[in-house]
């Protein structure tokens, strides 16, 4: 596991345009002790890192990590949605933009979308106003097919599925959209939504 750097202290430090003094005031410690961090001749106790990385307005993964995470999309297109899934245990987390996410002690990799392909062919149907999902995939207690989410302009429909049962749903039909699937062993794979 990482540490954080004085070098990113610094750089956040003066980002927000704050003196060692002034840091060391927010936090309740001397400046020379955030001296010391910057010019790397000690490190900042760990009671300190949670307070350190909202007196800096980061994260404490970012912090460790010495990579800030800056929103360049502030509009927030939702169809820009990115889903972050843990593998140890498939926790799912829905990002507008990108972000900084870790699961189960692990930092999450946005998920890609795989190429389609005949093994994850998503069949969509309108029935009665709705959209009926179905595939032909296995769905044993090691390879499944995890969620179906419906992404439309202005909103998120997710339906949770679990091993042992049929690859098949239906979700409210809103519009256009895009439709995500994912496969734990394959990744995610996405259709457009007529």
């Amino acid at each position: 596991m990482s540490y954080v750097s004085g070098k990113t202290i610094k750089e956040l430090r003066e980002k927000k345009k704050y003196t060692q003094k002034q840091l060391a005031h927010l936090l309740q410690i001397s400046d020379k002790t955030v001296s010391k961090w910057e010019t790397d001749r000690g490190l900042p106790d760990v009671s300190l890192i949670t307070g350190l990385a909202e007196v800096l307005g980061v994260s404490v993964a970012e912090l460790l990590m010495g990579e800030v995470i800056e929103n360049d999309n502030p509009s927030a297109n939702i169809k820009k949605l990115n889903f972050y899934i843990c593998p140890i245990c498939g926790n799912v987390i829905q990002s507008i933009g990108i972000g900084s996410y870790s699961c189960c002690g692990v930092q999450l990799p946005v998920a890609t979308v795989e190429e389609n392909d005949a093994e994850h062919e998503i069949f969509v149907e309108d029935i009665d106003g709705e959209y009926y999902v179905h595939m032909n995939h296995p769905m044993s207690k090691t390879h499944y097919i995890s969620f179906v989410a419906l992404v439309t302009s202005n909103r998120v429909e997710m339906i949770k599925l679990y091993p042992e049962q049929n690859v098949e749903c239906r979700l409210a039909k809103r519009g256009h959209g895009y439709l995500y699937i994912y496969c734990n062993k394959h990744g995610l794979y996405r259709t457009n939504c007529p």
